[in-house]
């Protein structure tokens, strides 16, 4: 007797501990799973492995490759595949490169916001089901701080470590004018100067717990 018909997910994921809780889950919910860490190991798993469906993280730490650079490669060589974001932020700019895009037939799911697993389930399935579905769902503000694209790049900048000298270099501009832009940023998250605390790290705890969406 051949074996039951299992639908193939890839997931990718740089923490461990929630690339196992992914991997178990799915496997529970009978799908076929392989798991990896990083962009490189998912393109040459996914050679070998040929998945249904493909769920990733965006943000793999600097200068890595990142799950939209995993999504439009899919997109383009493989477009069969359904393809879903799990991410700790309601905005893939603030994990995301400026200007980087990510494909329209996505489904985009923030993990603050996933109830149960079978949400997750469902949302496999339905980006195998619609992969020629061009209308996304986009993730949605909910009680977060809106700020525009350019703070939530450097935002995103000073939450990978970047010191306000290297972020000038990163965006061509002089020192003061990027100290005013940090300032700028602090501000429309509702932070200001205050000698007890540090606001480089409250906007850097407020990217990492989803408080933030790009407008």
């Amino acid at each position: 007797m051949s074996a039951a018909f299992r639908t193939r997910v890839l997931v990718a994921e740089d923490e461990e501990f929630t690339l196992n809780l992914l991997r178990e889950i799915l496997s529970d919910a009978n799908y076929e799973v392989i798991a990896v860490n990083t962009i490189t190991g998912a393109i040459e798993a996914i050679k070998e492995f040929d998945p249904h469906a493909v769920v990733t993280d965006l943000n793999f730490g600097i200068n890595a490759p990142n799950g939209a650079d995993l999504l439009n490669l899919l997109d383009a060589e493989r477009p069969w595949i359904g393809k879903v974001i799990l991410t700790s932020h309601a905005s893939a700019n603030l994990a995301l490169p400026r200007g980087t895009e990510l494909p329209k037939n996505v489904i985009y799911l923030v993990k603050s916001e996933l109830e149960t697993i079978a949400a997750l389930s469902n949302a496999v399935q339905d980006s195998i089901a619609q992969i020629n579905d061009k209308s996304p769902r986009q993730a949605t503000e909910s009680n977060r701080i809106a700020i525009s694209e350019s703070q939530g790049e450097i935002l995103r900048m000073i939450a990978e470590g970047y010191t306000n000298a290297a972020i000038a270099t990163q965006l061509g501009t002089s020192l003061r004018a990027t100290e005013a832009l940090v300032q700028r940023t602090f501000l429309a998250l509702g932070l200001k100067s205050h000698e007890d605390f540090n606001s480089r790290i409250l906007a850097v705890r407020m990217w990492l717990e989803d408080k933030v969406v790009i407008r």
